[in-house]
This record gives C-alpha cells, structure tokens and sequence, in this order.
C-alpha cells in the first residue's frame, strides 16, 4: 500500500505541476492581449502533453490512425496523437486515485489490500477507455451531421454552378452557410486546394475520412463527370434528387418503426401506473376487510 501512495502521490504531482503551470501561461497571454478562445485549455494539454512525453509516445502505424480519429472528431482542442494518449494516461492516473480511495473508504466484505488495488484498477481503466469513447461519439456525431446537412448543400451547390460559377465557388458558398461538421470538411479541401493539392484528390480524400457513405457517392459522381466531360450542374442535380428521395425513404421507415417501439414503454411504464390506479382502491379495499 506504501508503494501505490508513493505511486499515486508522484502522479497527482505531475499533473498539479501541469495544471499550474498552464495557468501561468494562460495569465501571461491575458496580460500581452494575445488570448484566443480555448487558449487556456490547449495549454494545458500542451503541458500536459510535454510532462507525459516519454510515456505518451506511440508506434508510427498507432500514430497515423489516431490522428485519423481525431481529425474525423474536428481536431478537438488541437489534439495531436501525444497529447490525446498524455489525456488518456492523466484521466486513468485520476481514476486509479480516486478507485484507490475508494477502496480504501467505504466498507467491504474484503480486505483493503484487495478491495483497493482492484478497485483503482478498474477506475484506471475505465479512465483510460474513456476518451476513446468520446473519440467515437464524437465521429459519429460529425457524421450524422454531415449527412443530415448534405442533400441541403448539394442543392446550394447545384444552384450555384448552374448559375455560371465555378466548381470552387460553389464550395466557398457552402462554407459560407453551412457552419456544422460539413462546411468544416468542405472548408479543409479548400485549404488544400490553395495549397496546390489537386482538387479531386482533396475531395476524394475527404471522402475517405469522412466515412459517409452518400458522401463518397458524391465525390465520386464529381470525379468521373470531370473525367468524361458531364456537364456537373446535370450531375448535382441528380445527385440531390436521389439524396432528397434516400433522406424521405428513411424517414417512412423510421415512422414505421415507430409503433412497435412505443409498445416497450407503453408496457414498462404506463401499464404498470394504470393497473395501480385502476386496482388499487380495490386492494385497499380487500385488505381493509381483512383486518
């Protein structure tokens, strides 16, 4: 037990360290006037990050699909791969004290020197599976996102290149209205075109970190009519009509599916409350006449 306060003591340190030192920063850019919104909170993981460094480093396969993760989520607070796994190991350390405490606090049928270890175990790994978790619902968030605002801009897209503008144009148009997961993506392949990136292979990328489907249809349709010399307007149009008739087919089916899952909450819930408004004077009444 001396072993794991030392242990827990040193990281609780490190992190205190951290935190105070990224205050420090965060005061020192408030004070020069050079604040910009969530500064102080990407210091700190910064911090965080440079205090963890020789345990945060990860294999260069590891590395590459993390950031993929990441940049999938929206980059939450610019995490790099180092600092996301500095956060992982940091919200375990935290975890494993407070399992510890725990272990050692509340009354249990087994000794402290079990009950402790292998509660701060569980705690540490629940702390470390924990970001990962909110890694995924954040990309599946994004992902809804995009595909509930896609047929939309497919649509504002359509209406500006058939007005005699260009591809790019009608891109920025996008960006300009859509300020939610897509206009981000859409946002990046402009970035990467204005760096001499070709304009299909940043679409085509995106298409691929995107992960969804209609999406990559999309981008595809885009590709082989610049291929094969389609007019694109034609192509979008097209395109958004299928998009408006895939988005109202699974509305029906979601209403469809409606009725039968109203019947686990009508049974669990409401049932129940009827039965004792309905049967409850009468038992009341039994038991009066019992006694």
């Amino acid at each position: 037990m001396l072993q794991i306060a030392i242990v827990a003591g040193g990281i609780c340190a490190v992190i205190v360290a951290a935190y105070f030192i990224a205050i420090d920063q965060y005061r020192a850019a408030t004070a020069s006037g050079g604040l910009v919104a969530g500064a102080p909170r990407q210091a700190f993981v910064k911090q965080l990050e440079a205090a963890l460094r020789p345990v945060s480093h990860l294999p260069a396969g590891a590395a590459i699909q993390l950031r993929q993760k990441l940049s999938q989520a929206g980059n939450p607070a610019a995490l790099t791969p180092a600092g996301f796994q500095a956060v992982r190991y940091s919200l375990a350390a935290m975890m494993a004290i407070a399992g510890l405490a725990l272990g050692l606090l509340l009354p249990l049928s087994v000794p402290d020197y079990i009950a402790a270890p292998l509660a701060g175990a569980i705690f540490a790994a629940a702390g470390y599976l924990a970001p990962g978790l909110w890694i995924e619902q954040r990309i599946g968030q994004r992902r809804r996102q995009i595909q509930r605002s896609l047929a939309e801009a497919t649509d504002l897209l359509t209406l500006v290149v058939e007005s005699g503008m260009s591809l790019d144009e009608g891109l920025l148009s996008v960006t300009e209205r859509f300020h939610n997961a897509l206009g981000d993506e859409i946002g990046k392949v402009l970035r990467e075109i204005r760096l001499g990136r070709p304009r299909m292979a940043a679409l085509e990328n995106m298409a691929d970190m995107v992960g969804v489907p209609d999406l990559h249809h999309l981008v595809e349709s885009i590709v082989q009519s610049d291929q094969m010399g389609v007019p694109i307007a034609r192509l979008l149009r097209v395109q958004a009509t299928e998009m408006r008739r895939r988005q109202r087919q699974g509305a029906q089916e979601r209403a469809a599916q409606a009725s039968s899952r109203m019947v686990f909450p009508m049974v669990g819930c409401i049932f129940p409350v009827l039965w004792i408004v309905l049967l409850g004077p009468a038992i009341i009444q039994v038991l009066k006449s019992l006694h």
